[in-house]
Order: C-alpha cells, then structure tokens, then sequence
C-alpha cells in the first residue's frame, strides 16, 4: 500500500524534465551503417529463396566431403530489432539492431569415434562452400588426432581461435555490476597492473561489421571504445546507467538487454586484447615442445577468483618450434588474472570470433578478437 502511495505521488508530481531531443532519423540509425554490409545484404535485397540457397550449398558441401560424415546442420539466422528509448532527461534516440548469422554444424563418425565440427559466421566474404568444408574438415581432423597429452606446458593460442578466453577469463570480471558486489577478482584494483605491460585489452561497440555493434546501447547510451586495461594497468570497468551512478562515474554504453522483456545489464560488445609486435610465426617457432590452440570450444570461468576452463576444438602439438600432428580432448586450466601477467609474446594480427554471451537468462550477441598469444606455462588437460 505504501509503495501504490508512493507511485501515485510521483506520477502526479509535475517535473521540470521533459523530452527536449527530437528522434534521429530512422535512416542514419541502422547499425549495419558501422559497415555491416552481411546484416544489410541479409535484410534487403536477399529474398528467403536465396537464404535457403546458402543453406543448401554449405549443407552440400559438407555431405560430400566425406563418406564418413553421418551428420550435417546448417543453420540461418538473422533478426532485426527496432528499437526507440525515450526518457525524462530528454534522450529520444532510435535504431535498428541487424543480427544476421550462419554457421554449420558437422558430426563425423569412423571405427567407433565420433567428433564434431563447428563453423560460424556473420561475414559476406565467408562463401557458403567454404563454411561447409570448415566445418567437414574440423570434424574429420579430430577423428584422426591423437589424445591430447596433460601437463605444465607453453601454449600459443592462434589468432583464429578469436578471443573467446579474453571474452571469458578476463571480459566478464570487468563489468561493473560484478566488479561493484565484490564479485570478480578485479574489484578493487584500478590503477593497478593486472596484466603483462604487453596487454592492453579494450571493449568496442564501434567497430565496423562486428556482431557486438550498434549505434546505441538499450539505454540510449552513444556506442563506445572503452579502455578496459592499457599496457597490463586496469584503467576502467564497464558500466550501464545503474553501475555507473554508483561508482560515481559516466556509462560506458554497455547497458544491453536481450529484448525488451529483460532489464538492462552491464553486457560486453567486441571485446579484444589489441595487436602486439611478435610475428605470430617466430610465436610458433618459439615453442620447443608446447600446443597450438587454432579453434577454442566450450568453457567455464569462475569471475570470483578469476579460475576457468576452456576446451580446445583445434589443436596441434609444437615439436621443436613446428606445427606436428593434431591432437584431441585438450583443455586449458588456469586462472585470468595470472596467464594476463604470464603472456610474453603478443602477435601483429588480430583474429575475431562471434558469440551470444549470456548472463541473467539473457543472451546478446557479442563478438571478441585477440591475436597469436604465448602463454608460457599452462596446465593442459589431456587423456593421453
């Protein structure tokens, strides 16, 4: 009864605030328009016809890569979201989220065994045959690797393998409303080193044709570049509206939400650890005895105390600084905070992955990039 009082009094009360921005033009606020040209192509000039086309030549191609092939998904998606936000401090601000995705799922079977392989995309260069034997090749690759071996070892994880662990074992522990409970490692220390002076880790929402970009955050915020950590020293968390008051602070642009039945939450774009100045060969050819890591899987992170464990879905042994066979069933053990500060070799290029991040039951799309990386010494989890 108290909190009906409390409403009627407030909505009765006059405000000096009042909605003083006229709304963009619907036009100039598409997202594709940060170079999206996938997203675009795939909402107005593709008809469904041409869509089922696509699906069918990657789903093809896959097929008749290899008699041991028993399984072949291929899925399109794309969404679009029209989006208006208006509130009492003046904002009206309108735009249109393009989220347009492809990707192949491959299931491989021989002598007993069976392995998977997965293909995503959200770029037009990717053709469709390309994706689907990707996907075939990944599949038949891990049927003949060997177990992968266990232990303390160097590790390079390979700039196609995208930056899905910095968006795990490091993006997540900077979002504000964690950082704020106490509830990531990283509360409590900026201004202070975090990671190797070779690391500098950003979040991006302006990046051109990424899937974690828009022109303004579910807030109505302006899409940022956000300096997470600078040359290893924590600079900034990331903050929505609510986080941001908190800390006494301005929003980053990081308030997402999957729709608008959910809440926005302090949520990551495209989060990437930026280029170094090793040549991601010499990175190789640097390891004695270690693991390449090209694709990485599935995995958990603990935001506490900063502990995950991600799988490998490509990954290859080094012998005496090459590239040697393949090998399957590898995970990385380890803790965010300490492999940040181990890494001592960061390439020149930059790969980017795709992804819907989740938290709260929601889910955004996100993409996230990192180039050729050296860990040192990691512990790797493998059956042999």
């Amino acid at each position: 009864e108290k909190l009906i009082e409390v409403a009627r009094s407030v909505a009765s009360t006059k405000t000096k605030h009042h909605v003083i921005a006229s709304p963009q033009n619907a036009d100039e606020a598409i997202s594709w328009n940060k170079g999206d040209c996938f997203a675009k192509l795939a909402m107005t000039e593709m008809s469904i016809d041409d869509k089922i086309a696509r699906v069918s030549r990657a789903a093809d191609t896959a097929w008749l890569y290899s008699a041991d092939i028993k399984q072949v998904q291929a899925i399109w998606r794309d969404t679009s979201r029209k989006i208006r936000v208006i509130n009492s401090l003046g904002l009206d601000v309108i735009d249109e989220k393009i989220d347009t995705v492809m990707v192949v799922h491959v299931t491989a079977m021989k002598n007993g065994q069976v392995q998977t392989g997965y293909e995503p995309t959200c770029s037009l260069d990717t053709t469709p045959e390309s994706l689907g034997e990707s996907a075939a090749k990944r599949a038949l690759l891990m049927l003949s690797a060997k177990h992968a071996p266990s232990g303390v070892m160097p590790v390079v994880i390979s700039s196609s393998a995208g930056g899905t662990m910095i968006h795990e074992a490091v993006g997540h522990g900077l979002e504000a409303d964690l950082a704020c409970q106490n509830m990531s490692v990283y509360a409590g220390k900026l201004g202070k080193q975090v990671a190797s002076k070779l690391i500098t880790v950003v979040d991006d929402a302006t990046l051109a044709g990424r899937r974690g970009t828009f022109s303004f955050d579910d807030e109505g915020n302006p899409a940022a570049r956000t300096v997470l950590i600078e040359n290893g020293i924590l600079k900034s968390y990331m903050h929505n509206v609510i986080s941001a008051k908190k800390a006494g602070t301005c929003a980053t642009g990081n308030g997402r939400r999957e729709s608008y039945r959910n809440r926005p939450v302090v949520r990551m774009t495209n989060t990437l650890v930026t280029c170094g100045k090793d040549d991601p060969d010499l990175i190789v050819r640097s390891v004695q005895n270690g693991l390449l890591v090209k694709k990485m899987g599935g995995g958990q992170v603990n935001t506490i105390n900063g502990d995950f464990v991600f799988e490998a879905s490509e990954a290859y042994l080094i012998k005496d600084g090459k590239i040697a066979e393949p090998v399957r069933g590898a995970t990385l053990i380890g803790n965010g905070p300490k492999i940040l500060m181990d890494i001592d070799m960061v390439g020149t290029d930059l790969g980017f992955g795709i992804g819907t991040c989740g938290k709260e039951g929601q889910g955004v799309p996100v993409g996230h990039g990192m180039p050729t990386i050296r860990i040192p010494a990691i512990t790797v989890g493998g059956t042999a």
